[in-house]
């Protein structure tokens, strides 16, 4: 091949053509550039002219587009906490009374709680029947007025409401009677003990004595008397072991004498029976 056609051709290729165009943003339209000339045998055939005799202009490649990068989607906006208001603590009135420690509950049996003992003073009448009326021919003793209001009488224990005990028995074995066995035994079982009853000792050997004494020192609404004619209004309206009520106030309950008791099963289940029906009925 000819170097002079090489040359002219080469020339007339790269002649006022840039191998690489960055597009650039124009502000107007851009005049349409000149369209290449083909490049093969026919172009090597034809004449070489020299750049400045060329009418036709070298055509520039169209811009390649640019192609804008995805853009991350735009993170969601983050809403501010909302501020919670602090609770407000409430004073509690002052009378409340402050709550009970919750006690934890346990796997074993609760056993029942015993009774507190209350005074016999304050216990209510049992339902007992009235005391029988007097036989004719008999004066019968009332509570403010008796014959034998004048027989002597001595007392142990200083509780005015407690159960009334009447015994007789000679001076220096009265003294001994508060640690008598079988009678703290049976004060015991009425849940008592002796400082609440009162001890009374008929002093004399065959009379009575008055209900009516008794009152005036003595505000107890029951009487029990171990012996016999040792108040004089029970003397003809009682029976051993059968509780009753005197003038409807007063309950009262005869047995025998305590040294006989001691001894005596039998007439102890009497008793206990009686008693029973007196003060736990």
């Amino acid at each position: 091949m000819d170097p002079a056609a090489n040359l002219a051709f080469f020339q007339n290729l790269y002649a006022g053509a840039a191998l690489y165009v960055v597009a650039e943003p124009a502000a107007g339209p851009t005049a349409p550039l000149p369209a290449p000339k083909p490049v093969g045998p026919a172009a090597a055939a034809a004449p070489a002219l020299p750049p400045a005799l060329n009418p036709e202009p070298t055509p520039v490649p169209a811009p390649t587009p640019v192609v804008a990068a995805p853009q991350p989607p735009a993170p969601a906006p983050v809403q501010p906490p909302v501020a919670v208001a602090p609770p407000v603590a409430v004073a509690p009135p002052a009378a409340a009374a402050p709550a009970p420690a919750t006690q934890p509950q346990s796997s074993q049996p609760q056993l029942a709680q015993p009774q507190l003992a209350q005074p016999l003073g304050t216990r209510p009448l049992a339902n007992l029947p009235a005391a029988a009326q007097a036989p004719a021919g008999r004066v019968q003793p009332t509570p403010t007025e008796s014959p034998v209001a004048h027989i002597p009488f001595s007392t142990l224990g200083s509780n005015p409401h407690g159960l009334v005990i009447l015994v007789r028995l000679p001076a220096e074995q009265f003294r001994k009677l508060p640690r008598n066995v079988f009678l703290n035994n049976l004060l015991k079982a009425l849940r008592l003990v002796m400082e609440d009853v009162v001890l009374v000792n008929v002093e004399h050997e065959k009379y009575p004595v008055a209900l009516c004494s008794l009152r005036r020192e003595l505000a107890a609404r029951q009487l029990l008397a171990f012996g016999k004619n040792l108040l004089d209004v029970a003397v003809y309206t009682t029976q051993p072991y059968e509780p009753v009520l005197l003038y409807g106030d007063t309950a009262f309950l005869g047995a025998g004498e305590i040294d006989m008791l001691e001894y005596d099963a039998g007439r102890k289940k009497q008793l206990w029976q009686a008693v029973q029906r007196m003060f736990l009925g």
